[in-house]
This record gives structure tokens, C-alpha cells and sequence, in this order.
């Protein structure tokens, strides 16, 4: 009975591997070490296929000991597969099928041919990438600078001036120290710092949004920042977010900005 239910799990996973992409080494009698010819096999393999996933490891033995010896043996082969191909950085799917069959299948009147290791495969899932979205306040502003691609722009976030002037308010100290962290822990990044302001129709009165960008720029200057790394501009109020005169002071704090644009990285 065991055998018949064997025989019909093997032919229907045959019949489900028909259309899979696969590949079979072989064993040495009564081994389960990768010999010199499968090795050989496996290292073909894996070159003519760099980017694929396995999905299924299915051991097997030939007729002769016991069932209970064979079913070990076969599982042996299976896991000594598995840890060559993870040795060789080949990507196993998690939760990848596997099967010891033992000696429980159709076997082939040619012994050789029936110790074996059956790997099946498909190409290989890349994740798709990442977007992230730089405008989201909510996002650490380092990872906004992972992502930034040359050209870019990201607001920096909780930076404050006193009225009418270029001096940055205590409380943003964070957000410059942020910026600092980022310029230290990636050494080619370059960056234009630029100041922008609100409610005024005039293009820029005494120059604030020049002003402010350059007290990000002492700021970061005086922390060893090399001066070739930075520089900056004042916009003025030409490139609103909102259109000039503001609604209400959610319009004008979004206005009223430092932006980082990136210039290589």
C-alpha cells in the first residue's frame, strides 16, 4: 500500500515538473557527498543560471537496503544539495518544497539512475524597488537622502528663523544636526542649499532667503563640512509652493522654506 501511494505522489509531481525548469545529479552508491561529476554539473549550472530561485529539492535512492535506511539516505542528499547551493550564494525560496522518497518511486532498471537529487528552479524575483517620497514629513531625513537621486530636493523639516531675520531658532537645532549626520556619512554627497521665503510680492527684501541659506551653510562650514561640498541661493518667493498672497499660515510655513537640492552623490 505504501508503495502504491508512493508511486501515484511521484507521478503526479512528475506530471507537475514537466513544464519546470529542473536539474538531476547524481550519488555514488550508498553516499550522499557531492561527487567530482556532479559538482561539476552544479558549478555549469550555476553559472548558465546566476539569477534564479530553487524552489523544490526532491531526494532519491535505489532499491537496495531497507526503506527506513533509503528514506534517510535520500533526505541526506537533499540537505547535502541545500548547503551547496546556499554555500554558492544560489537563492533557496523560503518554505522551498522538499522530499526524501527513498527508494518509493518508479525506479529505473539502471541503478545509477535512480540515486539522485532533483532541484527545480525559476528565475529569480527581484523585489521591486523601493519609493520613497520626498516629501514625506514623516520619513527620516537620511533615508530621503538614500533614495535622492542628482537634482532632487528635500525640505528640511522643523527649521525656524526668528522674524524677519536669518537667524535659526534654538529649537532647530535637531534638524541641523540631522543635516550634518548625513553630509558626515556620505563623504561624496554635494549639495546646494536653498532659501526660500513667504507673503511678500516683491521678489526678495534685503535678500532673507540668501541670508538663511547661508546660515545653514556657516553652520555646516563651522562643523568641517569642506566648503567644496556646499553651496547656496535665495529664491526669494519665485518658486512658491502656494501661490503669493497665501491663504492662511499652513500656506506660508510651506512657503516659507530651506530646501536641499543634491548636486552629486
Amino acid at each position: 500500500m505504501k508503495r502504491m501511494l508512493a508511486f501515484w505522489m511521484v507521478f503526479f509531481i512528475t506530471l507537475s515538473l514537466s513544464a519546470q525548469d529542473k536539474i538531476t545529479v547524481f550519488f555514488d552508491f550508498n553516499k550522499h557527498d557531492i561527487n567530482e561529476v556532479a559538482n561539476e554539473k552544479l558549478v555549469v549550472w550555476m553559472s548558465e543560471n546566476p539569477s534564479v530561485e530553487v524552489t523544490k529539492i526532491y531526494g532519491f535512492c535505489d532499491w537496495k537496503g531497507t526503506n527506513i535506511y533509503n528514506d534517510s539516505l535520500s533526505i541526506k542528499r537533499v540537505t547535502t544539495v541545500f548547503n551547496f547551493l546556499k554555500k554558492n550564494q544560489i537563492k533557496v525560496k523560503e518554505g522551498y518544497e522538499v522530499k526524501g522518497f527513498g527508494e518509493d518511486f518508479e525506479q529505473s532498471k539502471i541503478q545509477s539512475e535512480n540515486r539522485k537529487v532533483l532541484i527545480v528552479f525559476e528565475p529569480k524575483k527581484e523585489a521591486p524597488p523601493v519609493v520613497v517620497n520626498l516629501k514625506d514629513d514623516t520619513l527620516p531625513i537620511a533615508e530621503k537622502f538614500k533614495a535622492a537621486k542628482v537634482g532632487d530636493k528635500i525640505k528640511l523639516k522643523n527649521l525656524y528663523f526668528f522674524n524677519m531675520t536669518p537667524r535659526i531658532l534654538p529649537t532647530s537645532k535637531p534638524a541641523l544636526i540631522d543635516l550634518l549626520c548625513v553630509l558626515q556619512d556620505n563623504p561624496k554627497l554635494k549639495i546646494e542649499i536653498q532659501g526660500h521665503i513667504c507673503c511678500q510680492k516683491v521678489y526678495d527684501i534685503n535678500e532673507l532667503s540668501v541670508m538663511r541659506a547661508r546660515a545653514v551653510y556657516n553652520f555646516l562650514v563651522s562643523q568641517r563640512i569642506n566648503r567644496k561640498r556646499l553651496s547656496y541661493k535665495g529664491f526669494g518667493t519665485s518658486n512658491p509652493i502656494h501661490p503669493i498672497p497665501e491663504k492662511n499660515k499652513e500656506e506660508e510655513e510651506e512657503n516659507r522654506r530651506v530646501e536641499i537640492m543634491i548636486t552629486e552623490n
